[in-house]
């Protein structure tokens, strides 16, 4: 069962952040490609990765399964009482548990931070642009 447990969290883990680099990949890298005057660069990425158009064009679904996603992980990490911990060997030497734990925890914040880059790209870039333009 531990195991079982143990398997969802990575899934959700693993996830999150493909869902996120999704978000990232739809948004914020065209905008910034086309930003700094690499318009042909995301004509190319387009014609060569069909699904960038899909992810363009579903963004509002892409973004809020991938926000879902984030969120569930970090309940998973932080919100809930932790059932296992991590046991400590006899030397005092840094345990896979705790090394897994620790890339984890990297991992959710990255994935969190390409949503946000993803999601002001998305939703606020073009707005902010107009705004300060006036």
């Amino acid at each position: 069962m531990q195991k079982l447990i143990k398997l969802k969290d990575d899934f959700v883990s693993i996830a999150s952040l493909f869902t996120s680099v999704s978000t990232l990949l739809c948004c914020a890298l065209p905008s910034l490609l086309v930003a700094v005057g690499m318009g042909a660069v995301v004509a190319g990425l387009v014609s060569d990765f069909p699904a960038l158009i899909w992810l363009s064009k579903y963004k509002h679904w892409t973004f809020l399964g991938a926000g879902l996603l984030i969120g569930f992980n970090f309940w998973l990490f932080y919100g809930r009482k932790q059932d296992q911990a991590c046991e400590i060997d006899e030397y005092g030497n840094e345990t896979a548990c705790n090394t897994a734990a620790r890339w984890s925890k990297v991992i959710l914040w990255i994935s969190f931070g390409l949503y946000v880059v993803g999601l002001f790209s998305a939703y606020l870039l073009l707005p902010l642009q107009q705004f300060l333009a006036i």
